[in-house]
């Protein structure tokens, strides 16, 4: 990565078609490694002030220690006037995405009309269901129907 910087800025392409924020997120894992950069992000840039978001503040204490150096490596690699300062910010914990069984499961309660589906123990709620069912003589089975009597036809 640092080679293809040196070529970018080497080439005679205007300053308009690159941006200096699009630059300096693209040398921020190359300026502090993958290890911090799985860590941190950078979120803008402001003037040459470089914004990143930190996962909290521990890491926000270590990389201000650490700031001199990433600016001379960002400096390095960008040239010395985009970036001349780092501002490191806690990230605002995120809300993850919810699945929609959980959210309609919150809205509407199901009801049970079944007074069995108030045992919670699925043998005894089994057990329950087959002696109610015993007792009000719905254990029997239909029987097939009768077949309709064979009736041959008889040509002419």
């Amino acid at each position: 990565m640092e080679r293809a910087g040196r070529l970018i800025s080497k080439l005679k392409i205007p300053k308009e078609v690159l941006e200096p924020e699009a630059l300096a997120r693209t040398a921020w894992p190359v300026a502090v490694g993958r290890k911090i950069a799985s860590h941190a992000r950078v979120v803008r840039l402001v003037r040459s002030t470089l914004v990143v978001e930190c996962e909290d503040s521990v890491w926000q204490n270590h990389l201000y220690t650490l700031s001199h150096q990433i600016v001379r490596n960002m400096q390095s690699i960008l040239g010395p006037q985009v970036v001349t300062g780092l501002d490191f910010r806690p990230a605002v914990p995120r809300r993850g995405p919810q699945t929609a069984v959980a959210v309609r499961q919150e809205a509407a309660p199901v009801v049970s009309l079944d007074e069995a589906d108030s045992i919670a123990d699925p043998v005894f709620r089994h057990l329950y269901k087959q002696s109610r069912k015993n007792q009000m003589g719905l254990d029997f089975e239909l029987a097939p129907a009768p077949a309709a009597p064979f009736k041959q036809k008889v040509s002419a």
